[in-house]
């Protein structure tokens, strides 16, 4: 089955791509392996040169990369430029930081009976991403930057509907100067996953997208134990309390809700507000969100662009449809627009309960859900309930709330007086069915290494080791 380009403001296929063969997939997977070996030995300032080469030829191309993901997916062209920009600093923060990063680390050689004792991050080799289309250049980017400066090899499986993204990646990376097969784009269908995560010449993978994709493809690589990383769906809370600027907060609330014409896993999609501030946040939040301009996404007053597929769409109408009809009460949108493309409107529902669809699951588009709640801990509770666990939103500028807040809200990251957001400077991931482990900074890099533990003993030229009856030198 062909592989395609829709644009979502029409509906159109613009361009198609025939998966890879078997063949093709073992030349590409044989090319990687045979690189490998060499490149894992250059020198990591060598790699940190091709990484900010690579940045500054997006920072050249930031229109027209821009331009090929709002066609692809449907994302605002400012949005669009912004991540190019954010996928530029990414490469260049791997460039500033990662060799640093890959300088043994000096143990306390005396507490074990060495002379020298210490850890080595090593590179393991080739390693698949798969990746999502909601942000097709910077999921990707976040994922190549630290494998590629840790001296590992990547290969791409890229969303389907972005497939020109995913190319381009290999291309600016190889026009950087990285060696043809360091980073190869794989453009194959879901069904050819399982085969290439399973080949031996495969040594991990890392996933963002959906939580039956990831539990898919971590299934695979714990029979095959090989580590993974997994990044999946979110419903973050967004949790508002007296003391908060309530103008900012219910600014900032349609952002984090609206961000990437709302599908994102962090973006905030359950807000909880205190029961003392309720009706003027919710006029204030509901006010906010009826001001996004919905339209054309080359337009550079749109705030939302259409969702990128028309399954998404039906999605978010059956979450929407099914609340209402067991009693939410709609204080905004909620109804699809006529005409072409897959638009829908930035939508603010309240009384939500356990037996509604969206309760307990992901809506994938700018749908919010408010809820009353008389304190903190009441949010907090509510908040934990979820299965989700990535992101979380506190505002608030009481000192107390927001150390109980830090100390009590079951997600990967806590962000107070702030919207959730990725950082190179910071890791990136979440807990429960959110996923497991991280992604960025110096933690993202060493997901796949080798931290080899060095030990090195004196020689002592015949004399007898005495270091025997050390505690814990004779075996586990």
């Amino acid at each position: 089955m062909p592989i395609a380009v829709t644009d979502p403001t029409t509906g159109d296929v613009l361009e198609t791509f025939d998966p890879l063969t078997d063949e093709q997939v073992e030349e590409a997977l044989a090319r990687a392996a045979q690189t490998y070996p060499a490149y894992r030995r250059t020198d990591p300032a060598q790699r940190a040169a091709w990484l900010s080469a690579a940045a500054d030829l997006l920072d050249a191309e930031n229109e027209d990369v821009a331009s090929t993901m709002v066609t692809e997916m449907g994302k605002t062209l400012v949005s669009a430029r912004a991540e190019v920009t954010k996928c530029a600093t990414g490469l260049r923060w791997y460039a500033e930081h990662g060799p640093a990063a890959l300088e043994p680390v000096a143990m306390p050689a005396d507490a074990v009976g060495a002379v020298r004792a210490e850890i080595r991050h090593q590179p393991l080799g080739a390693v698949l991403a798969v990746m999502p289309w909601n942000f097709p250049l910077w999921q990707a980017v976040r994922f190549a930057a630290p494998a590629l400066m840790a001296g590992n090899v990547g290969l791409l499986k890229h969303a389907s509907n972005t497939p020109r993204t995913a190319l381009y990646l290999q291309d600016v990376l190889e026009r950087a100067g990285f060696p043809e097969g360091a980073f190869t784009t794989l453009i194959i269908g879901s069904g050819q996953v399982e085969a290439v995560l399973r080949d031996d010449r495969v040594v991990a993978t890392t996933l963002t997208g959906s939580e039956p994709a990831g539990s898919a493809v971590a299934r695979t690589a714990g029979e095959v134990l090989k580590p993974s990383v997994m990044e999946l769906g979110g419903a973050d809370p967004f949790i508002v309390m007296p003391s908060a600027d309530l103008g900012r907060a219910a600014k900032v609330g349609t952002t984090a809700r609206c961000l990437n014409n709302g599908q994102s896993c962090i973006n905030a999609k359950r807000f909880f507000v205190h029961a003392d501030v309720a009706e003027e946040f919710t006029r204030l939040f509901v006010e906010a969100m009826g001001s996004q301009k919905v339209g054309d996404p080359r337009d550079e007053s749109t705030d939302l662009g259409p969702l990128a597929t028309e399954q998404g769409r039906q999605d978010v109408e059956a979450y929407v449809r099914d609340a209402v009809d067991k009693g939410a009460r709609v204080l905004l949108g909620g109804k699809t627009p006529d005409g072409p493309g897959w638009y829908y409107p930035p939508t603010v529902l309240a009384d939500i309960t356990p037996d509604m669809d969206l309760y307990a699951e992901e809506v994938f588009g700018p749908v919010a859900v408010l809820t009353v709640v008389q304190d903190l801990t009441e949010a907090l509770e509510l908040a934990n309930a979820h299965p989700y666990g990535l992101g979380s939103n506190l505002f608030s500028d009481d000192a107390d709330e927001q150390e109980q807040f830090l100390a009590d809200v079951q997600s990967g990251m806590a962000f107070v007086n702030g919207n959730t957001a990725s950082y190179p400077d910071l890791p990136f991931g979440g807990i429960k069915r959110s996923g497991y482990g991280r992604e960025l900074t110096e933690t993202g890099m060493y997901a796949f290494m080798n931290a080899k533990t060095v030990w090195v003993g004196a020689d002592t030229g015949g004399v007898e080791d005495t270091t025997s009856g050390r505690a814990g030198s004779a075996g586990e």
